[in-house]
């Protein structure tokens, strides 16, 4: 083995480690064992499903911000909570039905693990569910109910760059993060 070709193998082992451990971690959880016996057939289960259901490596960048990962929970929290409020009354108002649209949304500084955190986000959320995605366009398609006018849909869309911002904030890389700065400074003036 080469030099060159044991950094690359070093690397990419670094790179899927976190999700190996979460895998192993899940698969103790799931036997509720905590076990040599089970840490050794999670890791094997692990390697096996690394190895067969290959995925692109996704580099983390490490960057969390614990205020701002804070204040996202915090707000998806309060966010979940008002959209359950708000599919009950809908369920329970007789009188009307709730209108439903699909709205498209372009995200400004998705790469995959973004758009994949917005993604989630938005589909936890009582009253929405993301129902494609456009990767190479960084588009979102969210399918909403109680929409009753294109009011209803820009608000919609407004919430999702909201989340987007949200999570940049917290999980975005320094790049994505001084490009929302920037949007968000000249936006002020």
């Amino acid at each position: 083995m080469s030099p060159e070709s044991r950094r690359s193998f070093v690397r990419e082992l670094a790179l899927q480690l976190p999700f190996l451990l979460w895998l192993i971690l899940l698969w103790m959880l799931l036997w509720q064992q905590f076990t040599p016996l089970s840490l050794v057939s999670g890791l094997l289960v692990a390697v096996f499903v690394t190895r067969v259901f290959r995925l692109p490596t996704v580099e983390l960048v490490g960057r969390v911000n614990v205020w701002y990962a804070f204040l996202c929970v915090v707000q998806f929290l309060w966010a979940v909570l008002a959209g359950a409020l708000s599919v009950t009354a809908q369920v329970f108002d007789f009188r009307r039905l709730p209108g439903a649209a699909i709205v498209e949304v372009p995200l400004r500084y998705a790469d995959d693990i973004i758009m994949t955190h917005v993604s989630v986000a938005s589909s936890l959320i009582p009253g929405s569910l993301v129902v494609e995605t456009d990767r190479d366009r960084r588009i979102v398609y969210v399918h909403v109910i109680g929409v009753r006018g294109a009011s209803d849909v820009e608000a919609v869309r407004a919430e999702v760059l909201n989340w987007e911002r949200r999570i940049v904030r917290a999980l975005g890389t320094p790049a994505q993060y001084r490009a929302l700065k920037t949007d968000e400074a000249g936006a002020r003036r």
